[in-house]
């Protein structure tokens, strides 16, 4: 017997549903999109434009190209006016100015020092360069006698190399945190090893083998785990593109700056001797990439090196986006939009709206309310002429004051029943008058004046006609134009 003292108990975690279109959604209305198309059509317009006019501008329910390319847009202009460059600096200067700090401190407390030594090295940490890189690398020899000062100095080396790698491989700033010597010597083994492995691919002597003893050896350096050594130059391309768009973007200032520091990383040029190489070959192996532009940052929020590569990389996303959400260049589909890229750059909701502006209009397209011509533009099939003459009619119908057909109406007319309701005479009137009515109104007149016996004299204002029923009857004619000028546009 089962022991019910112990039922078995399942947990369960209920959220947004993630991983592609709600399979809970309802099919995509073609209604409002045919009415919309056939609105444009009437107006002129060819059926290939009034289908981009549509799904650029979205429906009641929906948000179109135009809605998605604004947001891109924003967010573009967001990220430029809220961050600058500096934030690498900025994090150097105040590790600095905390060694320095805490020395001249060890320095007034210390009275086992000599005078003159302490003369001296008040001397040299006072008369230091204003230049933040010109600083660091006079204190590179600088024997610091205080231990908080001398570990700050060397965050300093620490997070300049965790910076200039976080440039190429992104999460190593992370990831390196707290970094040892050997985690450090593997970085740079790890670097090698992936120069050889390109440079042979350079020469066309690489092998599948290549590629596998490496990702052996030094996977747990890309968490994305590329299949293929073309899929890891891809990766590295892209990210090393967008780092040099960030050298672009900024001063001749802030490069000299820059490049004075990168000496620095990790104490020792080894790192950024692997760092050029590795740049010189992703260049070789990937020119299609942009290695030449730049971005102009004036928000007061700095970025380090490793962000600042990740801004520029979500730019060229944003860029690329607009650009296929304009759906302006030759051959363009609404399947080139890249809805990850989407995703990520405006959310899952954004992702799911252009899918189904992607469904809709492969839905109007195998539908069969538009075929092909032979001159490849999209036209009105004999289907969609009926669905366009029926929306007409409802909307004639609409605008009408009856119902389909024979059909009572507010206005009296001369056809029909009379519909019992009676009004005064007016001139050229022709329906039946009411004599109920009218003799009651003369009745009524001269009721206080009228003699005993006298006759009853009807005037004109005593009269009042019968209201008759109006009935309408419509006639509705398609008219097409088949004109020159009509065909020469493409209508």
């Amino acid at each position: 017997m089962a022991d019910l003292s112990r039922p078995d108990r399942h947990s369960a975690r209920y959220g947004r549903y993630r991983g592609g279109p709600d399979p809970l959604a309802l099919p995509v209305d073609l209604a409002e999109a045919l009415d919309a198309i056939g609105e444009d059509v009437m107006a002129g317009y060819s059926p290939e434009h009034a289908m981009r006019e549509f799904l650029r501008r979205g429906g009641e329910q929906q948000r179109g190209l135009e809605d998605l390319a604004r947001q891109i847009a924003k967010k573009r202009n967001d990220l430029l006016s809220r961050h600058n460059l500096d934030g690498t600096m900025q994090e150097v200067r105040e590790l600095l100015d905390r060694a320095v700090l805490e020395e001249r401190k060890q320095l007034a407390r210390d009275v086992d020092m000599d005078d003159t030594e302490r003369t001296f090295r008040e001397m040299q940490i006072n008369n230091l360069p204003t230049s933040t890189a010109a600083a660091v690398s006079d204190l590179s020899s600088y024997d610091w006698n205080s231990q908080q000062a001398r570990a700050d100095y060397e965050k300093i080396k620490d997070l300049l190399g965790r910076e200039l790698l976080d440039q190429r491989f992104k999460g190593m700033k992370q990831a390196l945190q707290n970094a040892t010597d050997e985690d450090r010597a593997a970085v740079n083994e790890m670097l090698s090893d992936l120069n050889d492995l390109l440079e042979k691919r350079r020469r066309g002597e690489d092998t599948p083998e290549d590629f596998a003893d490496f990702m052996a050896k030094h996977g747990d350096a890309f968490p994305e785990s590329p299949q293929s050594l073309d899929e890891l130059m891809d990766a590295l391309a892209k990210r090393a593109a967008a780092a040099q768009r960030l050298r672009n973007s900024m001063t001749a200032e802030q490069r000299a700056e820059l490049d004075a520091l990168a000496a620095q990383a990790f104490g020792s040029p080894e790192l950024l001797q692997g760092l050029s190489r590795l740049d010189d070959n992703l260049q070789q192996l990937r020119p299609g990439e942009d290695w030449f532009s730049g971005a102009q940052f004036d928000g007061e929020q700095g970025l380090g090196l490793g962000d600042g590569t990740g801004a520029l990389q979500d730019l060229a996303e944003l860029d690329e986006l607009s650009d296929q959400l304009s759906q302006s260049y030759g051959g363009a589909r609404l399947e080139d939009i890249d809805l990850d890229k989407l995703a990520r750059q405006l959310g899952d909701q954004a992702a799911v709206d252009a899918r189904t502006l992607q469904e809709l209009e492969r839905a109007l397209r195998e539908s069969g309310y538009l075929n092909r011509g032979s001159d490849g533009n999209l036209k009105l099939s004999p289907k969609a002429m009926r669905q366009l003459g029926k929306a007409l009619l409802k909307d004639v119908a609409n605008k009408m004051s009856g119902r389909q057909g024979q059909r009572d109406l507010r206005a009296a007319g001369a056809a029909g029943d009379l519909s019992g309701a009676s009004r005064p005479w007016v001139f050229g009137d022709t329906e039946p008058w009411d004599v109920t009515r009218t003799i009651t109104n003369a009745v009524v007149r001269t009721s206080g004046s009228r003699a005993p016996g006298e006759r009853i004299r009807i005037q004109m204002d005593d009269i009042e006609v019968a209201e008759t029923e109006a009935r309408t009857q419509a006639a509705v004619a398609l008219l097409v134009d088949t004109s020159f000028s009509m065909a020469m546009a493409g209508r």
